[in-house]
């Protein structure tokens, strides 16, 4: 994998987006390129399947550096997240020391060494031995509030302490992308250390070309009503609107059949596809459903 720079304008910013197949608009695209020219972390909060983790990916992947991933969840400790020692290795480390003789002061310099620990996500993405890395830190809105204090340190200063070894600090600050769904507020002390952008949902003009862009064997009518059909989707009174992994999912799954305009039958078919709860699919199914299909069909 080969490093390359870091684009100069937003404009460069958004084709390095678009040549991994990511239709960003100006505001997204302005914020990236501010995280990636300050060092900043970039904090991206929005609704479920509206691209956010998809940023880091893509970011990694034309930048030419390692993606690393945190995924948050209930429970997560620093053990998990940043750092622990090899309990196992110490341990028949100091069976070893015992029967050779070895004094308690070696032992001790010995068993908190860089050898016995072992790189959770956080500090892999700073270890100044290691190629530079794009972080995601996805989801952190799951893990528990206490977890955030253990950010701020390397949010702040790129740095992890680890009291029995050091500071380890980075050599090449990474990249870091952090994303929240928004089923908890995430405290204003990791608020204040990064940039922020709200993720919405796509216009349709944009909900298009991600589709062009992703799913490029969809017809382009069929391809035209499908964003239509969610763009209506979205405005009605269900439990989870779709995402745009969810378009692209339906749009691909109507192609897979062999569809090449929404028909009422297809829709009725392949509507899990789309909507991933029971209730909202049967609050869709039949005249609903219909409506919106005729409708869409009008306005693509």
């Amino acid at each position: 994998m080969t490093e390359t720079s870091l684009p100069r304008t937003v404009a460069e910013t958004a084709e390095l987006l678009a040549r991994g197949n990511y239709v960003a608009d100006r505001a997204l695209a302005t914020s990236v390129h501010l995280a990636l020219a300050m060092g900043r972390p970039l904090f991206l909060e929005g609704e479920p399947g509206t691209g956010k983790t998809e940023i880091a990916k893509v970011l990694a992947e034309q930048l030419g550096r390692r993606l690393v991933r945190l995924q948050c969840y209930d429970g997560l400790d620093l053990a998990a997240a940043a750092y622990e020692w090899d309990h196992a290795r110490q341990l028949m480390e100091i069976r070893l020391a015992e029967s050779g003789g070895a004094s308690r002061a070696s032992l001790r310099e010995t068993l908190y060494s860089a050898e016995f620990l072992l790189r959770r996500p956080l500090l892999s993405a700073i270890d100044p031995g290691l190629p530079p890395a794009v972080l995601l830190i996805d989801e952190l809105d799951r893990a528990d509030e206490p977890f955030e204090a253990f950010l701020l340190e390397l949010l702040g200063d790129f740095q992890i302490t680890i009291p029995e070894l050091g500071t380890i600090a980075a050599s090449t600050r990474p990249v870091v992308v952090i994303t929240s769904n928004r089923t908890r507020e995430v405290h204003d002390a990791i608020r204040r250390r990064c940039l922020y952008q709200w993720v919405d949902y796509p216009d349709a003009a944009r909900e298009r070309a991600i589709l062009a862009a992703r799913a490029p064997g969809v017809p382009a009518k069929l391809s035209a009503q499908v964003v239509e059909f969610v763009q209506r989707i979205r405005t009605t009174d269900i439990f989870k609107l779709p995402g745009v992994a969810e378009t692209i999912d339906w749009a691909s799954a109507l192609a897979a059949l062999d569809e090449v305009e929404l028909a009422p039958a297809a829709v009725e078919d392949t509507l899990g596809a789309l909507l991933k709860y029971q209730d909202d699919i049967a609050k869709i199914r039949g005249e609903t459903a219909a409506r919106l299909t005729g409708e869409a069909i009008q306005a693509a």
